[in-house]
């Protein structure tokens, strides 16, 4: 009987240790975030509303109907005054550039915000273990991380994954990139670098699909640190709950809705398809049916399924006539219950407006990727950090909040996840948030873009072949 009792405790004295084993290594996979570190450009790329009517009026393919497009594009396109873009722009050279001014612009970037976050943190780049850098539109050799390992002549061990043609949603594939390495090694320090290169991308034809393009996207990029670090988990600005991609590219129409191409006469572009906003409505539905189960509590979930079983007996609705309904259909669930924060790519004022009223968010939820739209205009895959800082910079974000990162790129892609703060953050401990300087200029009473007011002469036009543009504008 003592034998039997002594072997009892002993086995279970024994599944104790595995649960507790199993538990504890859990925790060394967890994904933090230290610290994140945005560019800013120097003000002398910034693009006001006179150089952008100068580089408009550079391209001697335009005619009217392009001058019309293009005006009606950027008044309603939420992009402010002050946006960046590449250098070469303010030399005259857009369509003529080199493979030195890409990676000049690049260079800008990463030895500007690398250095922030490191000397900030009293890292060393050897104290890096992985590094994962995302531009889609540039393909260098040797590649930018190679780069970035040389100017920093970090060790010869580290782990390294240079990512391209992701798209705007390749800040969250980078993250799920990092998080399954953090599954495998532990004790590591991660950086993370996304960006995206406009100097070689700027299409200088008259397609209106192709054009579409020029008018969003801005120069910008982010450096983000991450660990598994059990003893710099206090550190943490956030961790990782959980990440969801969906990608449609065995979608033909998906596939197609976002492609770079030449044009009829050779000019290279990024081509948008009709398409576009079905695809994107497509897979942002997709990706929410398997994250939604993650992230809201149960009770709601719960409340969703009984309203949807009401509706399907009581007969379908009639459908609404609305086009934002049409593109973006409401989930019919309560989003807020699971989440305080919405961090939306900013791919365009269409785009924010399409998942606040998908997701049924107030003004108040859609002001951060708003004012950053406005400020620093799609910066591609960094535009989610400069909304995360507009957070920051507001002081938002507090202990247990949770922040859903939304985003869309190229192929076709809809990768979304949810980070909860692990501390209160206070604008004084983020010396290097971009948005410091202003944010007390945020939101602004008015967002509307002054172009309208200097070109807008040329919606009363009419006649195509005795169109000429007056004079102050030559």
């Amino acid at each position: 009987m003592d034998l039997l009792c002594i072997l009892s405790s002993l086995l279970i004295s024994y599944l104790i240790f595995k649960i507790w084993k199993r538990i504890d290594s859990k925790r060394d996979q967890n994904c933090y975030i230290l610290d994140y570190q945005c560019h800013k450009p120097s003000d002398d790329r910034m693009v006001s509303t006179q150089f952008s009517g100068e580089i408009i009026l550079r391209n001697k393919h335009l005619r009217l109907n392009e001058y019309k497009f293009l005006l009606k594009a950027i008044v309603s396109s939420g992009i402010g005054e002050e946006t960046y873009a590449p250098r070469l722009f303010f030399e005259g050279r857009e369509e003529c550039p080199t493979q030195q001014d890409a990676l000049s612009e690049m260079e800008e970037f990463y030895i500007d915000t690398i250095k922030k976050l490191l000397e900030r943190n009293k890292l060393s780049p050897k104290d890096i273990d992985v590094l994962v850098v995302n531009v889609a539109m540039l393909n260098s050799t040797p590649s930018l991380s190679a780069r970035i390992i040389n100017h920093y002549k970090m060790r010869e061990d580290i782990k390294v994954f240079n990512l391209t043609a992701m798209g705007c949603s390749a800040s969250v594939i980078s993250v799920d990139i990092v998080k399954n390495i953090f599954k495998t090694y532990k004790n590591k320090l991660a950086l993370v670098v996304t960006s995206e290169s406009l100097s070689q991308n700027w299409y200088s034809g008259n397609n209106r699909s192709m054009i579409l393009a020029n008018c969003l996207f801005r120069s910008g990029g982010c450096a983000v640190l991450l660990t598994n670090k059990r003893c710099l988990s206090g550190r943490a600005m956030f961790k990782l709950k959980c990440l969801v991609r969906t990608h449609h590219g065995a979608r033909e129409d998906s596939y197609n809705a976002c492609v770079q191409k030449e044009d009829e006469l050779g000019r290279v572009g990024i081509h948008l398809d009709k398409t576009l906003p079905k695809a994107a409505t497509r897979a942002f539905v997709d990706n929410l049916k398997v994250i939604t189960p993650k992230i809201l509590p149960v009770t709601e979930l719960f409340r969703f399924m009984l309203s949807l079983l009401l509706k399907k007996l009581r007969g379908n609705p009639s459908k609404g006539s609305t086009a934002v309904a049409q593109a973006a259909p409401k989930a019919g669930i309560n989003f807020k219950t699971g989440i305080d924060h919405f961090c939306i790519h900013t791919g365009g004022k269409a785009v924010i407006d399409a998942i606040g009223y998908s997701l049924d968010l107030s003004e108040y939820d859609l002001e951060p990727a708003r004012m950053t739209l406005h400020r620093f205009g799609n910066t591609s895959a960094s535009s989610l950090w400069y909304v995360l800082g507009y957070m920051e910079a507001k002081k938002r974000l507090r202990r247990g909040d949770r922040v859903f990162m939304i985003s869309f790129g190229a192929g076709f892609k809809c990768n979304s996840c949810v980070w909860e703060v692990v501390r209160d953050l206070n604008v004084g401990e983020s010396l290097g948030n971009v948005w410091n300087h202003c944010i007390d200029q945020y939101p602004p009473q008015s967002i509307v873009n002054p172009f309208l007011d200097k070109y807008g002469w040329i919606r009363e036009e009419d006649d195509h072949d005795a169109f000429k543009l007056r004079e102050e504008f030559m």
